[in-house]
């Protein structure tokens, strides 16, 4: 009588044990939780990479890396690597790897495809307003425009998008500004309209 309540126990087990990613019939060692964010993740990087191609000059992409950590236990976000490819070398590498100013385009794709998959889930409810802090001033001239166009593109689109910098390249590029300037009693705005 026991046997039939054994075998459902032996069944539960198992699918436990696939869903924990200590199974050996789970190929990736990966639990389904890091297998659902990894899939999320895989669709980020693909929205991401159209931007990334424009904003380096077609020489980066990003690569959803599985293998990063399959078979490895101790880690528990098994499947949510990511790799850089490098069109110019032909060399796939670690995002460290990269200086200031391509980790800042890349960290700005992954965050406007990031953007992307959300409005996709929310039916198509954009998110309006984008603000980018900083870290224009790490990039060179050529990449410095492909990340205005990208952003012009958003405004374009009908999103706002809010520019935080120092760079004095940004005056020409940025039709309306806001430029506060410190001073001993406080600081001052000024507002310019292109």
């Amino acid at each position: 009588r026991w046997r039939p309540a054994a075998e459902r126990h032996k069944l539960a087990e198992r699918m436990a044990a696939l869903a924990a990613g200590t199974s050996a019939d789970n190929q990736w060692s990966m639990s389904l939780s890091s297998y659902v964010l990894g899939e999320r993740l895989r669709q980020v990087v693909d929205a991401a990479n159209d931007r990334l191609a424009h904003m380096s000059g077609g020489r980066y992409l990003l690569r959803h890396d599985l293998a990063k950590t399959a078979g490895s236990r101790a880690r528990s976000g098994g499947g949510l690597g990511l790799r850089v490819f490098d069109g110019w070398t032909g060399i796939e590498r670690d995002p460290a790897t990269l200086s200031g100013g391509e980790s800042f385009i890349t960290s700005l794709a992954l965050a406007l495809g990031l953007a992307d998959v959300v409005t996709a889930e929310a039916g198509g409810a954009e998110i309006g307003t984008l603000f980018v802090d900083e870290g224009f001033g790490t990039l060179d001239e050529d990449t410095l425009d492909g990340v205005l166009d990208i952003l012009d593109g958003l405004r374009d689109g009908g999103r706002a998008v809010g520019i935080v910098s120092h760079v004095a390249e940004l005056r020409s590029r940025v039709p309306a500004q806001l430029k506060v300037t410190k001073t001993r009693t406080g600081s001052t705005l000024t507002t310019t309209a292109g």
